[in-house]
């Protein structure tokens, strides 16, 4: 099983680049992230998931491992194949995406070829419990591990971090935090204090509250 390569970057194509590792050619499917940091004869590194299959055997190539880790979470989900996970990690670097699901951003995921509203509802509805999970690391609470909390906490080490640190404090599960702050924090834009953060995603919280008395 191939988990990574290293070599001369002999070409690139839509969606694919072959890996030249001591003159053995591997072509690795990529997303545009990826491939934007791949330069043809430079020396490059991807971190590698092989899938194997009766008729292939088809590698998938990352730049880090925290777009490995969202492809290998995406692909779980009913519908994505490999194709359409590349084309997600494609217009949404694993940062926005690890927000975009806790806000149930249907707009942002539709974005990606392949992702209708239909499957864009059953990816958000799927992993926002599991977006809660990998949120717990940039919480006081506990962690799970590497990967993408490491890499995804640090896109909430700011205003939004601490003000679903505040929520989550207050009682709230980590993926209704999570979700509220990022939903407030979209409305408001950029430069939005914790203070007003909070504030703003108790106000998100309030709604489903009332729903559920």
């Amino acid at each position: 099983m191939i988990a990574k390569l290293k070599g001369l970057i002999d070409s690139t194509g839509d969606g694919w680049a072959i890996i030249d590792v001591g003159g053995v050619g591997y072509l690795v499917f990529c997303s545009a992230r990826t491939l934007g940091r791949l330069g043809r004869g430079e020396v490059a590194e991807v971190m590698v998931e092989t899938h194997v299959r009766e008729d292939h055997i088809h590698l998938y190539g990352f730049v880090d491992a925290a777009e490995r880790d969202w492809f290998q979470l995406l692909t779980t989900v009913q519908g994505v194949g490999a194709k359409v996970a590349l084309a997600i990690l494609s217009v949404l670097a694993p940062d926005n995406l690890l927000q975009t699901v806790a806000a149930a951003d249907k707009a942002a995921i539709t974005q990606a070829p392949g992702v209708g509203h239909k499957l864009a509802t059953r990816i958000l509805s799927e992993l926002k419990d599991k977006v809660g999970d990998i949120a717990l690391t940039a919480f006081p609470t506990g962690g799970i591990g590497k990967g993408l909390d490491e890499a995804d906490g640090a896109a909430f080490s700011g205003a939004v971090k601490d003000a679903a640190s505040a929520l989550v404090n207050l009682g709230y599960q980590p993926s209704e935090a999570l979700g509220a702050v990022s939903r407030a924090a979209r409305k408001l834009g950029d430069g939005a204090d914790v203070e007003t953060l909070i504030r703003a995603g108790l106000g998100e919280l309030a709604p489903a509250e009332a729903v559920a008395r």
